[in-house]
């Protein structure tokens, strides 16, 4: 359907009619806006001189019409959309610490570093979160919202695929990311918080401790998944020749296990993607979070249509005087 945002703008369509009252209890004064005052001379002229139709009074009123209606901001708006009435809040914390850079994830056959895995795994969650609001935050040496809770899984895609090695430091702080997490979901009404946090090292960096962020979880009933990410053996050529090692000595799993399961949550031990993607199952299994009906009706504005009469209008009526102008020279 068609709907104007200022109909209250139409008023103005009779602005014309009073410029000669206008004139007359000003002493005779012209209006000051000239194209309006032309405009208006020529809307009410009482002084008929003959009985054809005059193509140029037409012309201005169609060229105020349209002016009015632009700026009553004429839209179209669609069908009502109806979002989901149940969903999740949920919060992605994704490490970025240097050694996330460290390639020790085969993905069919091909090494890949940590955090490129995570993002392939995770481009896929997030298509599926259909109905949920879920949030982005990245840590290092500290801990950033790169997006709120929101219904727009592009966005959030977006913003984690832009995410590189180094935007926020070289180390890990883990405690700031959970109390970064809980801060925000303090912020929103909703009996379903979820904050999903995967890293490969222990907490070496940040201002809160790991466990009064975990104190600050449990109280504002945060419910905390955490994924530790790296492969436990990767063979490194020394001087020896081939040696295995493992490149997840650094992580601090007791300190994740104690994060989750304190919380109610689960830890994920995610040493290839087969295993990063068992979280899809468990989250299915989390209870929904009941919302109160909410639609929306898209709109496309059509203020461009009138300006564009206003202007092609305009054109017409002046184009006479232009050629004249032309040929006289």
């Amino acid at each position: 359907m068609l709907e104007f945002a200022y109909p209250w703008m139409f008023v103005l369509l009779v602005l014309p009619l009073f410029w000669r009252g206008s004139r007359q209890t000003t002493g005779g004064q012209a209006l000051q806006f000239k194209p309006l005052a032309k405009t208006a001379a020529e809307l009410t002229n009482t002084k008929v001189k003959s009985n054809r139709f005059s193509p140029r009074l037409f012309a201005l009123a169609i060229i105020w019409l349209a002016i009015v209606t632009s700026a009553a901001q004429p839209r179209w708006l669609g069908e009502p959309v109806s979002i989901p009435l149940e969903g999740r809040d949920m919060m992605l914390a994704v490490d970025l610490s240097a050694s996330m850079n460290i390639n020790d994830m085969v993905v069919e056959g091909q090494n890949f570093n940590r955090l490129d895995t995570v993002k392939r795994v995770l481009r896929e969650f997030i298509i599926n979160r259909k109905g949920d609001r879920l949030g982005l935050i990245l840590f290092a040496d500290a801990a950033y919202q790169q997006t709120p809770l929101t219904f727009d899984l592009l966005t959030v895609q977006q913003m984690l695929d832009e995410a590189v090695h180094g935007l926020v430091g070289q180390r890990t702080s883990i405690g700031e990311a959970v109390g970064l997490a809980v801060k925000r979901f303090n912020t929103y009404e909703s009996s379903n918080k979820v904050l999903i946090l995967l890293s490969d090292g222990a907490n070496t960096s940040g201002q809160i401790q790991p466990l009064e962020a975990l104190e600050l979880a449990k109280a504002a009933g945060v419910k905390i998944y955490t994924v530790g990410v790296g492969a436990e053996e990767l063979v490194q050529q020394g001087i020896f020749g081939p040696q295995m090692i493992n490149p997840s000595s650094d992580l601090d799993e007791q300190l994740l296990t104690n994060l989750a399961t304190s919380t109610g949550g689960r830890y994920f031990r995610a040493r290839d993607p087969k295993e990063l993607a068992q979280i899809y199952q468990l989250l299915d299994q989390l209870e929904p979070i009941a919302r109160d009906p909410l639609t929306f009706r898209p709109q496309q504005s059509l203020l461009h249509w009138p300006l564009l009469i206003a202007m092609l209008t305009s054109f017409l009526l002046l184009l006479p005087q232009l050629l004249r102008g032309r040929y006289a020279h």
